[in-house]
């Protein structure tokens, strides 16, 4: 296998330079939303005014709350490039609960369809629809009662993320309080024909029967203590023996004869070595049940290493976007605020063409602020592509 040098990035070639000049525009259709309750006429702060107020929070590190976000308002430059008069806090306030978020959450899955997969082989091309699910917690104040947690004193806000793998980008999310089952959100999230993996949060077993029927594939982790009963032992190839797969068998019942009946279709047990010993001394294993009995063992032990895809989005999104700080008290306003950072994350993953990083993302924030000019933001995305030219065949 060969690598193809891409031609130079340019800006009227470059893909994804189109989504990110939408910063303004971005947000058009939403400016009547919520104005129905303005007899007066007076109503100064709108809805795409107020969500691009949001996705500018995001590109600028230097504003780290809501008081900083009111004083961007403030600024000729902000005025003028984007309609936005100068708005109180709490104005700022009232339009975390005023406007509909599900609005932005449709913005969010219109720019999650054009993200395409990065192959490299054919062992990713057969996972190419990849998809993990999984939860973070959101720590919110006491006083948000909604976000029930822990007890009174520890609040929590939880986002529930479908991240496309080899697609870099999340294709939808939910936002609930920090106690919702997981098991009740993946089920909101799963599509008919997708390919989901998900951790041991997520053993259920009637749920696995259910994703089955909708129909769509699963590849979930399940404890090492998982009773079942064989139909078919399986050979395991030498491929999926370095790949750490110790056994592969094909199921007739998952759970125990006295809880479970038998199943209606067979699934497929999985069982693969990490490499690490528990508190014991004893090799840990992991056991994965999927209903993929096509495809080889080696690329089921794959597909569950890629469910940490979404723990690193997690990370990013938290950490470098800033996405853990909350501006609004509001379980609506929580919600905008997550459907924004996704939709952030999107627009630098469709103007790269791969997963964002904080380097790329740093150069944004520069861009954006006018430290740096879109030939030197082009100069950097170009020397990206350099550095790891996508592979191709000879």
């Amino acid at each position: 296998m060969g690598f193809c040098v891409p031609a130079p990035v340019i800006a009227q070639t470059l893909p994804g330079l189109q989504y990110f000049r939408l910063l303004g525009p971005l947000f058009n259709h939403l400016h009547a939303v919520g104005t129905a309750r303005d007899r007066a006429g007076n109503r100064q702060l709108f809805y795409d005014q107020y969500a691009t107020l949001l996705l500018l929070y995001f590109f600028n590190p230097t504003v780290t709350s809501l008081r900083g976000l009111q004083q961007m308002t403030t600024f000729a430059h902000v005025q003028a490039r984007f309609g936005i008069r100068r708005t109180s806090l709490g104005a700022l306030s009232e339009a975390a609960s005023v406007f509909d978020a599900a609005l932005l959450h449709d913005v969010l899955t219109a720019l999650s369809a054009p993200l395409q997969p990065h192959l490299s082989g054919a062992d990713q091309a057969a996972l190419a629809s990849l998809t993990a699910v999984d939860g973070s917690l959101l720590p919110a104040l006491p006083r948000m009662l909604w976000a029930v947690w822990q007890d009174d004193q520890h609040r929590a806000a939880k986002m529930h993320v479908a991240f496309a793998v080899l697609r870099h980008g999340p294709v939808d999310v939910t936002v609930t309080a920090g106690n919702a089952s997981e098991r009740a959100e993946l089920r909101r999230l799963v599509q008919p024909g997708g390919v989901y993996v998900f951790d041991r949060g997520y053993i259920d077993y009637d749920l696995f029967q259910e994703l089955h029927d909708l129909p769509c594939s699963f590849l979930g982790r399940v404890k090492t203590n998982v009773s079942y009963e064989i139909q078919e032992e399986s050979p395991v190839s030498a491929a999926a023996r370095a790949a750490g797969v110790e056994r592969d068998v094909v199921l007739r019942r998952l759970g125990t004869a006295h809880h479970t009946r038998l199943l209606p279709q067979p699934f497929r047990l999985v069982q693969v070595a990490t490499g690490k010993t528990d508190a014991d001394g004893a090799p840990e294993v992991m056991v994965l049940v999927t209903n993929r009995l096509d495809l080889d063992a080696e690329l089921v032990a794959l597909a569950y290493r890629y469910r940490w895809a979404v723990e690193l989005f997690f990370r990013w999104l938290k950490c470098v976007l800033g996405c853990r700080h909350l501006l609004s008290q509001t379980a609506n306003g929580v919600r905008m605020q997550v459907y924004v950072a996704l939709i952030a994350s999107l627009l630098i993953s469709l103007w790269v063409g791969r997963a964002p990083t904080k380097r790329t993302y740093e150069m944004l924030c520069f861009y954006l602020s006018g430290w740096a000019s879109e030939t030197e933001l082009i100069t950097h995305l170009e020397r990206l592509h350099q550095k790891a030219p996508p592979p191709c065949k000879n």
